[in-house]
C-alpha cells in the first residue's frame, strides 16, 4: 500500500511539474465582446519578431507577451486597429505584419506573384502553340524521299 502511495505521489509531482513548466496562461478581461474579438484578431495578425513565423497570440516569447500587453492597453485606450498596427510597425518594423501593406517598396512583393503567373501562362500558351504547329507541318520533298528510302531499305532486308 505504501508503494502505491509513493507511485501516486510521484506521478502527481511529475504531472504538476509539467504543468508548471508549460508557463502561465494569460487571461485578459474585456467588458465588450467586440473588443475581445478585435484583440484576438490583432494578436493573430501580428508576427513575433523572435519566433519569426509565429503569431504573438501563439508565442511564449517574452517579446510576444509584451506585444500582447501593448495591444491590450491600446485597445483599452480606445485606439483603432490601424493605429495599433501603425504603432507596432513603428516599433518593430513591417516584419511584424503577416500581410505587408501595399506601398512603393512592397510593389515587387505583391506584384511578383502576379507577374510570374502571367509569364508562366504565356510560356504554356507558346509551348502548346509551338508543339501544335510542329506536328502539323508537312515533310519537304527531300525529307519525304529520305523517309521512303529508309522504309524501302527496311522492307528489302
Amino acid at each position: 500500500m505504501a508503494v502505491m502511495r509513493f507511485l501516486a505521489l510521484g506521478l502527481a509531482l511529475l504531472l504538476g511539474g509539467g504543468l508548471a513548466w508549460a508557463g502561465a496562461i494569460e487571461t485578459r478581461e474585456f467588458d465588450d465582446p467586440v473588443l475581445e474579438q478585435r484583440y484576438h484578431s490583432l494578436t493573430a495578425s501580428l508576427r513575433c519578431p523572435l519566433c519569426q513565423n509565429q503569431a504573438i497570440d501563439d508565442s511564449d516569447a517574452p517579446v510576444s507577451a509584451d506585444m500582447r500587453e501593448r495591444v491590450y492597453r491600446l485597445l483599452l485606450d480606445g485606439r483603432a486597429d490601424i493605429e495599433i498596427l501603425n504603432h507596432m510597425t513603428e516599433r518593430f518594423g513591417d516584419y511584424v505584419l503577416y500581410n505587408p501593406r501595399l506601398e512603393g517598396r512592397t510593389y515587387l512583393l505583391w506584384g511578383l506573384p502576379v507577374a510570374l503567373l502571367g509569364v508562366g501562362g504565356l510560356l504554356v500558351v507558346l509551348v502548346v502553340r509551338a508543339r501544335r504547329n510542329a506536328s502539323a507541318q508537312r515533310l519537304s520533298a527531300a525529307e519525304r524521299e529520305r523517309l521512303d528510302a529508309l522504309i524501302n531499305r527496311e522492307r528489302s532486308q
